[in-house]
């Protein structure tokens, strides 16, 4: 694909829709569902070895990552999370802990380093991502708040109550614009690989919140069907993340679904990848 192609969030405006955050609970039907999934994520690709790190969600610590990890090992990966404890907001530890780590997993292993977030986790990733940019491979996101609006978050009032009462007193939107984090959620995109898996159901993040604009050569946001809080163990969700992860350094491709995936793939409404 050119380099002068470009792609672009998604184009609803506005907080998600009220029905999608009510009947977030339906989570648990997914997590229900997922040995449905079983044969999908046996055929995705087995991985080359290289460490992975995943960061949790808002309010969520790395007990939550358990089934994206288990999955992630048994495809042959070096998974490791993030041992920062629960998610509570942007901290000043999380800033200089983050990029360290990462540059102490690609010392140990002498690879580079791939990383997963789920929420406010993958907000995370790309903050990690820029300040050991010559340590990470790749950037995947799930469910993220990756693009911000001079409006401030659209996410729902309950998240937005619970983000002041545990994180700022002046809510996500504080930390949003602080230095660090503002110029990755204004639309300056990293020169490495991105994949912003979203969802229209997504009753806590809305589209145009987890889709980037960028350059099609190495940026891409997958429409995914689910709920928010269900992102992590989807069975869609994980055959994209191990496609995505199984792209050989420095030869990314974007997303094409290949075999069962490829023929699920079909089943679902057009317009997938954006």
């Amino acid at each position: 694909m050119p380099a002068a192609t470009q792609v672009t969030r998604h184009r609803h405006i506005g907080a998600p829709h009220f029905w999608h955050s009510l009947l977030e609970p339906r989570a648990l039907l997914e997590a229900a569902l997922l040995p449905a999934s079983l044969p999908l994520l046996m055929q995705a690709p087995q991985g080359d070895g290289h460490p992975v790190l995943l960061l949790p969600g808002f309010m969520a610590d790395d007990k939550s990552l358990f089934v994206l990890k288990t999955f992630l090992e048994r495809k042959g990966y070096d998974v490791h999370t993030w041992g920062l404890g629960r998610n509570l907001g942007f901290r000043s530890q999380h800033a200089s802990a983050l990029p360290q780590k990462i540059r102490y997993l690609q010392h140990v292993t002498g690879r580079k380093v791939s990383l997963v977030g789920w929420s406010l986790g993958g907000v995370f990733s790309l903050f990690g991502a820029e300040n050991a940019l010559d340590c990470v491979r790749c950037v995947i996101t799930l469910g993220s708040p990756v693009s911000m609006d001079a409006q401030g978050s659209q996410s729902p009032g309950v998240v937005k109550a619970l983000y002041r009462l545990v994180s700022h007193r002046h809510g996500s939107n504080a930390h949003a614009m602080a230095p660090r984090a503002k110029a990755l959620r204004e639309h300056r995109r990293l020169a490495i690989p991105t994949s912003c898996l979203y969802s229209l159901g997504d009753g806590v993040v809305p589209p145009q919140e987890a889709t980037i604009d960028g350059d099609a050569a190495l940026h891409e946001n997958i429409r995914v069907p689910g709920s928010h809080i269900g992102l992590g163990f989807n069975g869609l969700v994980l055959a994209v993340v191990a496609d995505r992860l199984a792209q050989p350094q420095d030869a990314w491709q974007p997303f094409k679904p290949t075999g069962l995936l490829a023929r699920v793939w079909r089943l679902l409404p057009n317009d997938r990848v954006d």
